[in-house]
């Protein structure tokens, strides 16, 4: 790498960093990602309202404030060029409080919490957490209003149990997420009332809201610790939510850098974590009628489609030092040796001899790895094969390489965030394949 390359690799890295950390939830994500494509020039369009979409201009729709596709209207003939599209998912396992979550137990105000998605549940203790999330209120004219809120500050932890109470446990720790998980907020002679908690924090950071009732929430516990890089000589990015959040804003910084003459697209679904099937998750109809308000007519949208590729990209799993028994021989990615090509028989990803052959020759001198899970054990998925059952679409599924995933605290390499953004780079250029 010249040392242009490093400093550019480096810079790309700090703001992947400022992205993650402000991106505390999925509305989080999506407004970050809105910010950044509105100062590029990207038009906001609203799904309610008509369309004129005219091209070499750059438009982006969001749906439930936690889902977002933005767009590049090429200038040549999406006919004889297709579209380009990166896929990713703004959502990652976490503990979500419940509805009516205010308890009081031996003297402690509790919240009440489920468990969102694949949770490895044993690193969210003796943390110091935080919550975010979105609250629908009414407002003096009884009207439904949303705004997002983030305390920004510890305000909670879930306690561990000491080793002289319970001796087995590092034989063996089995975590009950009902009777286990509940965050403690503070010492209280009785329950708190969580809306009025929310109410405090909204007013307290946006004074000018006109809020009469707390309606509902949609609330998301998250670890304060910031993305930082790490290591003996800064191998590593650490970070909550890396998957997938570190595709999203790949994807993005790509997008941001892409010409206009190629059409081009980012999709970033919310609900991947617990199977897409949602209005905004991908099986629900967003992509599907978004393509369709461009190019209404179905034959030249079905001839763009033919001629289209989609990256879906979504972290893969690197081999552990600790545990290498846990990966194909053949097949086991390590981190900073590029970013990984997801291959599965039974079509838990969606890529193929094609869509990966040209994955690769987009590469070209930068590093590539393949991932194909061990054959006695079960895989995971992700948006890509969901996607192209949607829409019809060439897809090949690539993440980067990282350790403890759906932990609290994540582990990819430093280096192949960048690599990953310079293939990206390259899919999204009129020139290339």
């Amino acid at each position: 790498m010249t040392a242009h390359d490093s400093t550019a690799a480096a810079d790309f890295l700090n703001r992947c960093i400022a992205f993650l950390n402000e991106s505390v939830t999925p509305f989080h994500a999506v407004k970050a990602m809105t910010s950044r494509l509105e100062q590029a020039g990207f038009t906001a369009l609203h799904e309610s309202e008509h369309w004129q979409l005219n091209p070499g201009n750059k438009y982006y729709v969001c749906r439930n404030d936690s889902s977002i596709i933005a767009f590049v209207y090429g200038t040549e003939d999406p006919l004889e060029c297709g579209l380009r599209m990166v896929g990713a998912h703004t959502d990652s396992p976490c503990l979500k409080v419940k509805p009516q979550p205010d308890l009081h137990q031996q003297g402690y105000a509790q919240l009440g919490v489920e468990v969102y998605g694949g949770v490895l549940l044993n690193p969210w203790f003796d943390r110091d957490l935080s919550l975010a999330g979105r609250v629908s209120f009414s407002d003096k004219q009884q009207q439904l209003q949303s705004a997002l809120v983030d305390f920004k500050r510890p305000v909670a932890t879930i306690p561990s149990l000491a080793i002289h109470l319970d001796r087995g446990v590092n034989d063996k720790r089995s975590v009950n997420p009902q009777t286990d998980m509940p965050p403690v907020l503070c010492l209280s002679e009785s329950a708190l009332c969580f809306e009025d908690l929310l109410r405090a924090e909204l007013l307290a950071s946006q004074p000018d809201l006109d809020i009469d009732k707390i309606l509902d929430f949609e609330i998301s516990c998250y670890d304060c610790q910031e993305a930082a890089r790490i290591g003996l000589h800064g191998d590593f990015l650490a970070s909550a939510r890396l998957d997938n959040l570190l595709s999203c804003f790949i994807g993005l910084e790509s997008l941001l850098q892409a010409g206009i003459e190629q059409s081009s697209l980012l999709v970033c679904n919310d609900h991947e974590e617990v199977g897409s099937a949602s209005a905004c998750g991908a099986q629900g109809p967003m992509l599907a009628s978004f393509l369709e308000r461009i190019w209404p007519e179905i034959n030249p949208r079905e001839q763009i489609i033919s001629r289209s590729l989609m990256i879906s990209a979504d972290n893969a799993h690197g081999i552990h030092p600790n545990f290498p028994n846990k990966h194909d021989g053949n097949h086991g990615p390590k981190l900073n040796a590029g970013p990984v090509i997801k291959i599965n028989a039974n079509q838990r990803y969606a890529s193929n001899s094609e869509t990966s052959g040209l994955f690769k020759l987009l590469a070209e001198e930068l590093p590539v790895q393949t991932f194909v899970t061990r054959a006695d054990m079960g895989c995971g998925s992700t948006i890509g094969p969901i996607t192209a059952t949607e829409i019809g679409v060439r897809t090949v599924d690539v993440g980067v390489p990282t350790f403890g995933m759906h932990s609290i605290r994540e582990l990819a390499g430093s280096e192949d965030c960048y690599t990953l953004h310079r293939i990206f780079n390259r899919f999204l250029d009129r020139q290339r394949v």
